[in-house]
Parts: C-alpha cells; sequence; structure tokens
C-alpha cells in the first residue's frame, strides 16, 4: 500500500509543472505578494541603476569640458557672462550660484566667508541632486534576502502542512511547495545583489565627484 502511495506520488510530481510561471500561479497569497513586491523592486532598482550609470556619464563629459572652458577664460566674471541660464552640470551650478552671491556682495567686508559658504552650500545641493535614490538601492540590497527568506519560510510551512493532511511524508508531495518558496529566496537574492553592487559603485562615483567640486571651490576662491 505504501508503495503504491509513493509511486502515485512521485508520477504526480513528475507531471507537475516547475516553470517559474506556474510556480507563482500555484503559490498562496503571501508567497505570491513577497514575488510581487520582489519584482517590483528589482525593476525600480535597474531603473535606478541606468538612470545613474547615464547621468555619471554625462556629467563627467560636461564637467571636463566645463572646466576646461573656465581656466582658458580671460576671467571669472567674464566667463560667467557667457554662460546660458539653464545649465545641467553640477560644476556649472555652483559656479553660476556662487558668483551670483560674489556679485552681490562685492563691497561685503566678509567676501571671502560668504563665498566659502556659498559654495559649500551648492556642492551639497548638487550632491543631493546626484545622490537621489542611492537610499532604496541601499534598503533594497539590504532587506531583500530578508524579504525573499520570508516568503520561503511561509511556503515550507504550508508544505509541511500538506504533509499532515496528505499523511504522506515522501518528497515529491512538498516538493512544489518547498520549489515555490525557494523561488522566493532566489528573487530576493536577485534584487540585492546588483542593488549592493550598484550603491557601493555610485557612492564610490560620488565621493570622487564631490571631491572634484571642492577642489574647484579651493581653486576657485583663490583666484576670487
Amino acid at each position: 500500500m505504501e508503495a503504491d502511495i509513493t509511486t502515485q506520488a512521485v508520477g504526480l510530481a513528475s507531471n507537475t509543472d516547475f516553470s517559474l510561471w506556474k510556480l507563482f500561479l500555484r503559490a498562496d497569497f503571501i508567497v505570491k505578494s513577497v514575488i510581487l513586491i520582489l519584482i517590483a523592486c528589482s525593476i525600480y532598482s535597474w531603473a535606478i541603476i541606468v538612470e545613474k550609470i547615464k547621468l555619471f556619464k554625462k556629467i563627467h563629459i560636461s564637467t571636463e569640458q566645463f572646466e576646461k572652458n573656465f581656466w582658458k577664460s580671460k576671467s571669472a566674471e567674464t566667463f560667467f557672462n557667457t554662460l546660458p541660464e539653464k545649465m545641467e552640470d553640477p560644476m556649472a551650478n555652483v559656479f553660476k550660484n556662487s558668483m551670483k552671491t560674489l556679485l552681490k556682495s562685492k563691497r561685503s567686508p566678509n567676501l571671502q566667508e560668504k563665498m566659502s559658504r556659498m559654495l559649500e552650500i551648492n556642492i551639497e545641493q548638487e550632491m543631493e541632486k546626484i545622490e537621489k535614490n542611492y537610499t532604496f538601492l541601499a534598503t533594497v540590497g539590504s532587506t531583500a534576502p530578508f524579504i525573499g527568506l520570508f516568503g520561503t519560510v511561509w511556503g515550507i510551512m504550508n508544505s509541511f502542512q500538506s504533509i499532515a493532511i496528505s499523511r504522506n511524508t515522501s518528497l515529491a508531495i512538498v516538493a512544489p511547495g518547498i520549489a515555490e518558496a525557494l523561488f522566493a529566496t532566489a528573487l530576493g537574492l536577485l534584487a540585492a545583489i546588483p542593488a549592493v553592487v550598484a550603491f557601493n559603485k555610485f557612492n564610490n562615483d560620488s565621493k570622487k565627484y564631490s571631491q572634484k567640486l571642492e577642489n574647484f571651490s579651493k581653486r576657485l576662491l583663490s583666484i576670487i
């Protein structure tokens, strides 16, 4: 009798579709919710990653060109007057906003202190724009594996309940449920790994660019 039950269980498992779509459809509400959350986090993380790659590539080129044109100019004020009203380069924006302060406060006795403070504020504002959504990448990288693990634990609990209901300890009976549970863990890692790698890279790139802005501001302050 036991042999017949085992044979039936093996036959049932062999006929079960283990494709990712079927695993999702067979999962219960909690596991499905976990899977959908992780997929959404992964998609948004990749959108941020692509956007930041384009951003750093763009500002690297624009900043290099700006610095080249700046140091070729006759004076900071002359160069300022030739700039367009709207610019997307962070270094250009730092320079423009700082020069506006300078021109308004030419006769101020503490001009150097004002300029230094304004440069710091402008750099912080530009870096905030660049570092937007870094927190999301860090959050996904640190929490996605645990969200996936929660889905896995919940799925395995359901598999043990199936064992209790069927009174059959054969692995073939619970294989589909365990596969659904492990799918959640895999998605958690799939969402977390790119987010962590991207966060570390972009954070490092931001520090380098911030240092570049600070170096430029010191040189600008010295010539002013």
